[in-house]
């Protein structure tokens, strides 16, 4: 695994920029978890235009967290 670390000015596809990003091995699976936690989504799944399939989430702290994987 490579480790990445990106400072964005904007979140791509008219998103706001997230405070944190993660990439998960299976896209599908961490986004059955997050809805059966009851985690309301705020974006997407979207397949967006640069390769990555992604969703956004709030942490406890009302951060933006944006999980994604690699199409």
């Amino acid at each position: 695994m490579t480790v990445q670390v990106s400072f964005a000015s904007e979140g791509g596809s008219g998103t706001p920029v997230p405070a944190l990003s993660i990439e998960v091995d299976d896209i599908e699976t961490a986004l059955g978890r997050v809805k059966n936690a009851g985690i309301p989504i705020e974006y997407g799944p979207e397949s967006e235009p640069w390769g990555v399939r992604r969703f956004f989430v709030r942490d406890p702290f009302e951060k933006l967290i944006n999980i994604l994987q690699h199409e």
